[in-house]
């Protein structure tokens, strides 16, 4: 009598992480490449950021660590609790990212007032150099004037789409995955 043992063959991206695998490497690759072009408007283009330009970089401080962590511990099959708990908080950073956006165009619309603080750098005031010269070579971002824009969108309001692509990225990965038939 042949005993030969048959193992059911799992889905092809079962093995990846799934859904929440695929939904946290595609939040990964999205805000990675989000802040690397921010970086790239400010340090190569010259683009200088401002008060709440930064601040909308904050958001991405949290979600590229944590959705890297989250699709390895999809793909390594952690349990699916942790993943939850995982995508649910890059939602949320996401949603937090998207709002801090859509306040900061609408203060370059002039929709709403914007913070009463702009951004500049001062040296060290010990460096040596008169005050009056230190002062006059600050250079202050408004936030209420978009340094750039495409299609009429300016980067707070990309920032806001894809903040809000990334939460429903998230929100996709949650989705229960589809039985096999």
């Amino acid at each position: 009598m042949d005993q030969t043992l048959t193992v059911r063959q799992a889905p092809l991206d079962r093995g990846r992480g799934g859904r929440p695998g695929a939904a946290a490497t595609a939040i990964f690759a999205l805000s990675l490449a989000t802040l690397l072009g921010a970086w790239y408007f400010q340090y190569v283009l010259g683009y200088l950021p401002c008060h709440l330009c930064l601040e909308e970089r904050i958001p991405y401080y949290v979600i590229i660590p944590l959705s890297l962590t989250v699709a390895v511990a999809a793909r390594t099959r952690a349990p699916r609790a942790l993943i939850v708990i995982g995508l649910v908080v890059l939602g949320v950073a996401a949603l937090c990212g998207a709002a801090l956006g859509v306040y900061h165009a609408g203060v370059e619309w002039g929709l709403w007032a914007g913070p009463t603080d702009c951004t500049g750098s001062l040296s060290d005031l010990k460096s040596g150099g008169s005050l009056y010269d230190q002062l006059d070579s600050i250079r202050i971002v408004p936030c209420d004037r978009a340094a750039w824009r495409f299609l009429g969108i300016s980067l707070a309001g990309y920032n806001a789409l894809i903040s809000l692509l990334m939460a429903g990225l998230a929100g996709f990965g949650l989705l229960p995955a589809k039985k096999p038939s």
